[in-house]
């Protein structure tokens, strides 16, 4: 069996591509776990340049819900702990991120990224983050961050779904470029990533966080940890 995830490591750029195009690249907790440690790796290199895509048509379809009946609502809650300590990872890098979205996008897989620093889509990218129908709270602050808490409650307060263009719109997305461009894109982020120190680099990032680690962890907690998770996933997927 292939690995579920790949790690192209160049001089100057990691990336990082979920290799599960048959499950639409869901995010397993095996896959989870494996960007956690790669990232992790990246960090203690001083990789300035981490870049985050998917094999066959999408990112990421989010979580993956297979065989969820059989876990306990504990195991649950510690997946999407983990999601959001990946997430957590992500966003306060000390490293330039980049996204690289395609195709049709859901939930955590759209969480990831946007916890990315510069994100680029294809025209045909759509994104859709329908965790508050089950009533999990994940990655809500960052999405608000991104394009303010007007179209953030306008979007997640129906769950519904946006495509390339409203999200450059709303700055979801740094630009909207054909797959052939995303070359072009990561020899100039990988210029921006170096044109730094590593110090100095990470500490223009760190200042210009405005996510709140703990809060959200706390937030998306307690939302998997109300009693009857499993039944409200139950319901959502059956919807």
């Amino acid at each position: 069996m292939s690995e579920p995830l790949m790690i192209e490591r160049k001089q100057g750029r990691w990336t990082f591509t979920l290799d599960r195009p048959e499950k639409r690249n869901a995010l397993s907790q095996e896959i989870v776990e494996a960007l956690i440690e790669g990232v992790e790796a990246a960090h203690r290199e001083s990789v300035p340049l981490l870049v985050f895509c998917g094999a066959g048509k999408n990112l990421s379809a989010g979580f993956d819900f297979t065989g969820y009946e059989e876990q306990s609502e504990g195991d649950l809650v510690l997946r999407m702990v983990r999601i959001e300590t990946l997430l957590q990872l992500v966003s306060s890098s000390p490293a330039l991120t980049v996204g690289l979205a395609r195709g049709k996008n859901f939930g955590a897989g759209v969480d990831l990224f946007a916890a990315c620093k510069l994100r680029y889509c294809t025209p045909d990218a759509s994104f859709r983050m329908p965790g508050l129908k089950f009533g999990l709270v994940l990655g809500t602050r960052r999405f608000r961050n991104i394009v303010g808490p007007d179209t953030a409650m306008a979007i997640l307060g129906t769950a519904r779904s946006f495509g390339a263009d409203e999200a450059l719109l709303n700055r979801f997305v740094t630009s909207v470029v054909a797959e052939d461009a995303w070359a072009g894109l990561l020899m100039d982020a990988e210029s921006a990533a170096i044109a730094l120190d590593p110090e100095t680099r990470s500490a223009l990032y760190t200042a210009l966080n405005v996510n709140d680690a703990n809060a959200d962890m706390a937030a998306l907690v307690r939302s998997a940890s109300r009693p009857g998770f499993k039944q409200r996933i139950q319901h959502y997927l059956a919807g």
